[in-house]
């Protein structure tokens, strides 16, 4: 399989420049890429030969390092209550605008079970920071989706404490994301009233530690951000074993102290999937909802930078609407989703193929 890529590989370098073949060459020897290769990926404009080469050696590297499918991820957003005040989100607790909503830990699990003739990869359980759900309230709803579904599930509840981790790894939960956002600690610390920079890296590396497939992100498009923040948020990510990561541009959203901030660059978030292909070729990478917003087509685009996932949004209708962590949140549905992928000359996974089968041979 080696030989083929290389081979693929190197049909594509004869079109290189001299310094992106050079990057190219340096993938090829240690299956990474350093800050400098990465700056000059996040650099390149879209209208550069050497950008469509890049992507479409990414592509190759998505297909032989991870399998030549997309994974579909079903994401349950099950409450907007957030304790947090963070600069860019909408659900930040001191937003009076957001109508705010719980799902009840039977809606929670009745919600996963539907979803699961879907054959999604994980069914990933997402809120803001919200304390109301008690740890025991989490470890049932974890456990009864393992038991139900037998999918893995994954976490994303913010910052709980490190004992809380720990038994939602014993209840079965088997993957949890938490996104660092911007290694850059000055910038980390503007957007964050409570300046909790140290205790998101420890909690980051804990669940490591804890055996988690541990996911992390960045947001592209902070304001002072420059190329280096991004390349150094890539790097960092690297050297931390980040399983998953999950880029997004930054969108602005009404009535958070960032909102007449310009939403963050679609075409850098892309070159950022690329760069961080070739600098983490294993990793599980979404094409994000964030660029979706920007334009339902970039987010397909993402495929073709090097992207594996894509997240489609489970959360019952009445619900949904109101998790409005930034403004004019597109809805990222299951069948349009698989469509999409098929049209586009990709495989959805060969679970959700097999299921898809098997709804078609029920409706019949």
């Amino acid at each position: 399989m080696k030989t083929k890529f290389i081979e693929e590989v190197e049909k594509i370098q004869k079109n290189l420049s001299s310094e992106i073949k050079n990057i190219i060459n340096y993938f090829l020897t240690h299956e990474t890429i350093e800050k400098p290769h990465i700056i000059k990926i996040l650099s390149l404009q879209k209208d550069e030969e050497d950008r469509n080469y890049i992507f479409k050696i990414a592509n190759l590297i998505r297909k032989y390092y991870t399998g030549d499918f997309i994974n579909i991820k079903g994401v349950i957003e099950f409450s907007n209550y957030c304790k947090k005040n963070c600069f860019y989100c909408g659900l930040r607790a001191k937003n009076p605008l957001i109508k705010r909503y719980r799902m009840s830990p039977d809606e929670i699990i009745q919600t996963a079970n539907e979803a699961f003739h879907y054959g999604l990869d994980t069914i990933i359980l997402q809120s803001g920071e919200d304390d109301l759900y008690t740890d025991e309230d989490l470890v049932n709803i974890i456990s009864e989706i393992r038991k139900n579904t037998r999918l893995p599930v994954s976490l994303s509840i913010g910052e709980r404490s490190f004992s809380s981790y720990r038994k939602f790894r014993k209840a079965g939960a088997v993957r949890a994301l938490l996104k660092h956002e911007t290694i850059n600690r000055k910038i980390f610390e503007n957007i964050h009233p409570d300046k909790n920079y140290e205790n998101r890296i420890e909690l980051l590396r804990y669940m490591n530690n804890l055996g988690y497939v541990t996911g992390s992100g960045n947001i592209i498009g902070l304001p002072n951000q420059t190329l280096e923040d991004i390349a150094d948020d890539i790097i960092f990510m690297r050297d931390e074993n980040i399983h998953m990561i999950g880029m997004g541009p930054f969108i602005p959203a009404k009535n958070t102290p960032l909102e007449h901030f310009s939403a963050g660059n679609a075409e850098l978030t892309l070159n950022a999937y690329a760069a961080t292909r070739l600098c983490i070729p294993r990793v599980q990478m979404p094409t994000t909802t964030a660029l979706g917003t920007i334009s339902q087509n970039l987010q397909y685009q993402g495929f073709f930078a090097g992207c594996n996932v894509i997240m489609v949004n489970i959360t019952p209708d009445k619900y949904r609407k109101n998790y409005n962590i930034y403004d004019n949140k597109i809805k990222v549905e299951f069948y349009q989703t698989y469509k999409k992928i098929i049209e586009l000359g990709f495989s959805p996974s060969p679970l959700t193929q097999k299921r898809m089968k098997e709804e078609i041979n029920v409706s019949k």
